[in-house]
């Protein structure tokens, strides 16, 4: 019987490359289409495992066992993250009801007639808007957008925890192989060693600048915005204060967006003085500070436009959700790696 075994020369042949490609793509697309459920748990890990990477890294001097050492810092990440975002978002979700629950209640649709009643040249600016709708019902389906929204997300409650506790399943192997994940890394991708190290860097840049300078700053933000909402007695502070955290992750106008018409609302409730302090508060402080400390926090870390970020960060929220935060620059980040290489191949040698 003769031998199949196939030699360099088979292999070598244009069909069998074509092949090997073909069904290699195949499989690759196969196992992106498996791991799809599992993709925000995936993201989650690899993004806590760059952004504590320094930490892990000074833990592993004082642990020398690999597994005690990921298990110590897992366990860290779950005292410092995890329970503190489960119970903000425990808080957030019953504030979130209470304020459905008060969309949809009448007596808030005859307070909001009433304070229009009050301010009759404001009632005729809006009319000439609100002509084509009726305000009361866009009141009342805004409401019950709301509320099927979060009841969704109440009944996916266990898929959530489902991706929390992979996640963390996936950081623990993050921590503990990253140096064997890196390798094969390292070895799969096509490219030459100074230029794989160069992309990596900048992947690895992007998600820092995004998850602690972007993410954090943002947070800040939402703190102290909180701060003025609580001693101006601005109803739903968590609920807000949280807002305004997600929209100052667009960079420049996105505090505003949120403190800008509860200043309004505290205006038009009567509360003058209040709205006049929050607007000072949250145009020199909230939204200054934004401008102030990334640079300082980012610095030359971010090599791509503030457009381009801007455009990255929607963009990935609305094609991945809330880990499109991260994934988007990344993305963009990667593109651009990408097109840099291209160009310095393909431009002329001197």
């Amino acid at each position: 019987m003769p031998d199949q075994t196939p030699t360099p020369q088979s292999l070598s042949k244009p069909h069998n490359q074509i092949t090997l490609y073909l069904l290699t793509t195949a499989a690759l697309i196969l196992c992106a289409l498996i791991l799809r459920p599992l993709f925000s748990a995936i993201a989650g890990a690899v993004v806590l495992a760059v952004i504590t990477q320094h930490p892990y890294d000074w833990l592993g001097t004082k642990v020398k066992n690999r597994n005690l050492c990921a298990a110590i810092a897992l366990f860290a990440v779950i005292l410092a993250i995890i329970i503190p975002c489960f119970f903000l978002a425990q808080e957030i979700v019953q504030q979130a009801i209470a304020a459905v629950s008060v969309m949809r209640h009448e007596a808030s649709h005859r307070e909001f007639a009433a304070l229009l009643a009050r301010h009759p040249t404001l009632t005729a600016r809006i009319q000439t808007v609100t002509d084509s709708f009726d305000v009361d019902e866009t009141i009342k389906a805004s409401a019950t957008f709301l509320g099927r929204r979060l009841f969704w997300l109440l009944g996916h409650s266990i898929l959530i925890i489902t991706q929390i506790v992979f996640m963390l399943f996936i950081l623990f192997f993050l921590f503990r192989d990253r140096s064997v994940f890196l390798n094969f890394l390292c070895k799969t991708l096509p490219f030459r060693e100074d230029e794989t190290s160069v992309l990596l860097a900048r992947v690895d840049d992007t998600i820092k600048a995004t998850a602690l300078g972007r993410a954090g700053i943002a947070a800040l933000q939402g703190i102290l915005a909180g701060l003025a909402y609580w001693l101006f007695g601005v109803p739903g502070v968590i609920l807000w204060s949280f807002t305004t955290c997600a929209f100052a992750m667009i960079p420049g106008v996105g505090a505003i967006l949120v403190w800008g018409p509860i200043a309004v609302y505290l205006g038009l409730s009567g509360h003058w003085g209040k709205a006049a302090l929050l607007a000072v508060w949250g145009g020199v402080i909230v939204s200054t500070i934004d401008n102030i400390l990334y640079p300082m926090f980012v610095g030359s870390r971010l090599r791509t436009h503030p457009v381009a970020i801007l455009l990255a960060i929607i963009g990935g929220v609305a094609l991945f959700g809330i880990p499109g935060i991260i994934l988007g620059p990344v993305i963009f980040t990667t593109a651009g790696a990408l097109l840099d290489m291209y160009q310095a191949r393909n431009s002329p040698q001197l």
